[in-house]
């Protein structure tokens, strides 16, 4: 699951203050996503959260079908609330999620304007969200 990196460094900055490239898991994401080819032989499947809050049941068809996995219907709802699964960034990022019960459509979003450190991290990350986001699934 991918992110466009501008809102990424925007919600890090509010929440983090002082943060390195590493934080923003972009880096890890393309480990992962190497090594998972190169172990494979097989492309991973990489959706980007764009696509999928423009298009929730489109785009998990067709995650589960590059998954080999059945789709069901009850992927599109969840009761709200905290779950066991939520790990150590629960406090700081998931209330919104909490409080959901299934996928909204996305709000219009202003994409940042970054500058400084923010606009170099930018740059960092760019490369290697664009290289993912040429693999991304496709509804």
């Amino acid at each position: 699951l991918i992110r466009d990196p501008a809102p990424v460094l925007a919600s890090l900055e509010d929440k983090l203050g002082r943060f390195d490239l590493d934080a923003t898991g972009l880096p890890q994401q393309v480990e992962i996503f190497d090594f998972v080819e190169r172990t494979t032989g097989r492309v991973p499947p990489v959706v980007d959260s764009a696509d999928l809050l423009a298009a929730p049941q489109p785009m998990l068809h067709a995650l589960c079908t590059a998954l080999g996995i059945a789709f069901s219907e009850r992927m599109l709802a969840w009761p709200s609330g905290p779950r066991a699964s939520d790990g150590v960034w629960a406090k700081h990022w998931y209330e919104r999620v909490r409080q959901s019960t299934g996928f909204q459509a996305p709000e219009a979003v202003t994409m940042p304007r970054l500058t400084g450190r923010l606009a170099e991290l930018d740059a960092q990350c760019r490369p290697l969200y664009e290289r993912l986001r040429a693999h991304r699934l496709r509804a």
